[in-house]
């Protein structure tokens, strides 16, 4: 029997983090657990964009009031099953189904360079979070040194050989971007060694971040 194909975005996803073995496991998970635990605290209204099955989420969800939204079903009844949290189907190439204001903190954790509208996500973003809420994400970074080698051995500037990567940002271009709809707090190199810490721009392979709305 032929195999069958996604004929839509959330059965791309399914399918990907199915085969990719992907549920059940968060990259680097424990480093930026630690840091996006720092940032949130607690008592905060959350919506987890792109949290699947609740992996990561495990971490900064008790004490807080947690939304997953993403575009696989399948991974999120995993996380209604698991955490009881609360989830909903979003396509994040869309507006958003929430009313201005809405949460205290956005998590986008691994997911901007999955986004081939990223402007559309961030407009978004900045309406639903309230004034003087927090952005906490992480995302891997292009054109630090170990890409470029590659690229000049004739390699393709694919991270990680993800088919889901279309966002290449170096490390200067994310703030920039950053920059035009909130206010940038903190970005830690969280892959990439001692010299990441030092030189990000060269070194760091995979930062997190946390930004602010202005209040």
């Amino acid at each position: 029997m032929s195999e069958k194909h996604p004929t839509s975005l959330g059965e791309v996803y399914t399918q990907h983090h199915e085969r990719g073995e992907r549920l059940g496991k968060s990259f680097i998970e424990d480093i930026r657990a630690e840091w996006f635990c720092k940032w949130i605290g607690t008592g905060k209204t959350i919506l987890d964009l792109g949290g699947r099955d609740g992996t990561l989420t495990r971490h900064f969800a008790p004490g807080n009031q947690v939304v997953i939204g993403d575009i696989d079903t399948s991974a999120m009844a995993i996380a209604e099953r698991e955490l009881g949290v609360d989830t909903i189907e979003v396509n994040l190439n869309e507006a958003l189904p929430f009313e201005d204001s809405s949460f205290d903190v956005i998590v986008l954790a691994e997911v901007l360079e999955h986004l081939p509208y990223p402007k559309i996500t961030f407009g978004e973003i900045q309406r639903i979070l309230k004034p003087g809420g927090m952005l906490v994400g992480s995302i891997p970074l292009a054109y630090h040194l170990k890409d470029r080698w590659q690229v000049v051995r004739g390699r393709k500037l694919w991270m990680n050989g993800d088919p889901t990567h279309v966002q290449f940002f170096k490390y200067d271009d994310l703030l920039a971007f950053f920059k035009e709809y909130l206010d940038i707090e903190q970005v830690v190199s969280v892959k990439g060694g001692k010299k990441a810490e030092w030189f990000p721009k060269l070194f760091a392979r995979d930062v997190a971040f946390c930004c602010r709305k202005a209040a």
